[in-house]
């Protein structure tokens, strides 16, 4: 904010008055050779944060007197002098925000799309106001529960809607209305007409935006197409002199850089219908088969922020949310069969596929008028395959035991749309290959054991002078193992490239413990005068995790693989610049020190004694 001050400040005085010199003479009449000019003050490049600043100072508004902002006291500043587009900073915005003005303050009134563009308050100052988020949803489901011989069946469907209820861009590839094969004349091709197989809602691209005269190609979507019709790869290939040219409606609102509301539209609702279907088979007293097959839909989200539009030229490469996109999707199949073992003991195993379509993720904008911007689009896809063996033994005696283990697949075009953004800004096309997923475990154990003694007659602990010395206490042991994670590796530091494929690297296994031990005490309590018994259980425990105080490694340094030590102070190419350092001795030793403080390795073991009081 000090530095927008400093910026914005004595603007209208960075001309002098050359119309009126001042000659300098010494007492003797002599001309010195210097003339000097007093600062003139230039009306139309007055920043509102001035004239508000030289009000509160009690200076003449118009006057030429220098303001030294960092001389000011912070209580002199507020933030109602900057106007709404001198925060907004050309892009760089210093506030965000929606349903209220740039100074906090709650709208009374929905303002509308328009009225971003247009709307000045009585000063003649853009309010730049922005409506609040109201998306609206809507969601409905009938089930049904039936028999049909020895089939249980489990039917339902829902039904969800989802109108963001915002404006969104007609076209992403363009912030101006642009023209379509059926709208220009076919005699602008160098071929004399259109070519045959361009349909009449494709964009035309031309050679000149402000003066077009040939049709360098055309566009359907995310697919382009030179002047004949040949589809292309590259928009590059039909650039004009300037770069990207469509055929824009309205050459004037380009060459005054005005955005229009006519080249957005409201957001179409968006309808899913989610099916849900499970049914078991009983195929005996003691084995069942069962099955069921899933549909479900998550709302998308994406906020309209009419800045990053009116700004994008400003920024070129910048990242614009996108309120466009469709709700994802999870498709799940799953097939078991599950049989009791003992009258206390059964056994499960099923299989599992999940898909998953629509998913968001980072996408360029590559060949978008006026620049070219990063966002975000429903492109991805994955699956999730796997087996899991479950054994569930009920309390038998003191014992209770549930172990479980999953064979596990997962891929997808990307795990996050931070790893994508990053490949993207390396200027990579919009890559979509399957690899697997930051999260995909191969195999995972997940074993958890309680041994308890009970109280009264169940008791069949060991006794101490006749008492019950551990009755209802235990002990419950968790075990959680699994293959490592995959992560990235590159070939080193300094080097460019994977060393290997994407997340084509794993991390080792893990193993961790939690050990529980407890203990119950009843507490009874009797009021004098009330034969009433009153109790209350006082439970004391000790947690501990980690119990076998393992190192387990949950990220290491993509070039070395290694927890502790990222290759820098080994590489080759970073010596030179190491040895450069005021005392390179010293660097190599703080450096290591930053390594070894780092979150690669999991928490040691943690105890932690504790009360709980239940009545």
């Amino acid at each position: 904010m000090w530095g927008l001050a400093r910026q914005l400040v004595n603007t209208q005085l960075d001309q002098l008055d050359t119309e009126n010199p001042i000659p300098v003479y010494d007492d003797s009449g002599v001309f010195m050779d210097t003339i000097n000019y007093n600062l003139q003050y230039n009306p139309t490049d007055h920043k509102m944060f001035d004239k508000k600043l030289r009000e509160h100072l009690g200076l003449v508004v118009d006057g030429t007197e220098w303001i030294d902002v960092f001389s000011l006291d912070p209580s002199d500043l507020d933030l109602t002098y900057f106007s709404p587009d001198e925060l907004l900073n050309n892009g760089s915005s210093l506030v965000g925000y929606r349903g209220y003005d740039q100074y906090g303050n709650r709208l009374k009134e929905k303002p509308t799309f328009e009225d971003f563009f247009s709307a000045k308050d009585e000063n003649g100052y853009y309010k730049r106001l922005i409506a609040p988020y109201q998306p609206i949803y809507a969601a409905g489901y009938i089930q049904d529960k039936f028999a049909f011989n020895d089939l249980i069946f489990n039917i339902g469907v829902r039904v969800d809607r989802y109108d963001n209820n915002q404006y969104v861009l007609k076209d992403p590839y363009s912030l101006y209305e642009t023209k379509k094969v059926s709208d220009v004349a076919g005699s602008m091709n160098p071929t004399g007409s259109h070519p045959a197989n361009m349909g009449e809602n494709y964009v035309v691209y031309v050679d000149d935006v402000q003066d077009p005269s040939t049709i360098n190609g055309y566009r359907s979507g995310d697919t382009w197409f030179n002047a004949y019709g040949v589809e292309v790869t590259d928009p590059a290939l039909i650039y004009s002199s300037t770069g990207i040219a469509p055929y824009v409606v309205n050459p004037d609102n380009v060459q005054k850089s005005e955005i229009t509301v006519d080249a957005f539209e409201d957001y179409t609702p968006q309808i899913a219908v989610l099916p849900r279907i499970s049914f078991s088979f009983p195929i005996s007293d003691e084995a069942l088969f069962f099955a069921h097959y899933d549909i479900l839909a998550r709302r998308p989200g994406g906020t309209f922020d009419p800045t990053t539009y009116f700004y994008l030229a400003n920024n070129p490469g910048s990242t614009v949310g996108n309120p466009n996109l469709k709700p994802e999707k999870t498709i799940d199949y799953e097939l078991g069969f599950q049989q009791r073992l003992t009258n206390s003991s059964s056994l499960k195993i099923s299989a599992y596929y999940r898909e998953q379509r629509d998913m968001q993720q980072a996408i360029r904008v590559l060949g978008a008028f006026p620049v070219s911007y990063f966002s975000y689009g429903n492109v991805d896809f994955g699956t999730a395959k796997g087996l899991s063996v479950s054994y569930d033994l009920r309390r038998t005696g003191n014992v209770t035991l549930r172990a479980n283990y999953t064979l596990g697949y997962s891929s997808a075009t990307a795990s996050s749309s931070g790893q994508m953004m990053n490949i993207l800004r390396s200027n990579q096309p919009n890559l979509r290959i399957l690899a697997p997923t930051n999260w995909d475990q191969r195999h995972k154990f997940n074993i958890s054991f309680d041994f308890r003694f009970f109280d009264g007659k169940d008791y069949n602990g060991p006794k101490l002078f006749g008492k019950d010395i551990l009755s209802n206490s235990g002990a419950n042991f968790t075990v959680v193992t699994g293959s490592g994670y995959p992560y990235s590796r590159i070939m080193g530091v300094g080097e460019n490239g994977l060393k290997g494929s994407l997340n084509g690297s794993r991390l080792p296994w893990t193993t961790n413990i939690k050990m529980r031990l407890d203990k119950d005490f009843v507490l009874n309590l009797k009021k004098d005068g009330d034969s009433r018994r009153k109790s209350m259980i006082l439970n004391v425990y000790l947690d501990v995790d980690n119990l076998l105080n393992t190192q387990t490694v949950y990220s290491v340094y993509s070039a070395t693989g290694d927890p502790l030590d990222d290759g820098y102070l080994t590489a080759p190419k970073m010596q030179q610049q190491i040895n450069t350092q005021n005392d390179p001795e010293s660097y190599r030793m703080y450096y290591q020190i930053r390594l070894w403080n780092n979150s690669g390795y999991g928490n040691p073991r943690t105890m932690r004694l504790g009360v709980s009081l239940n009545f």
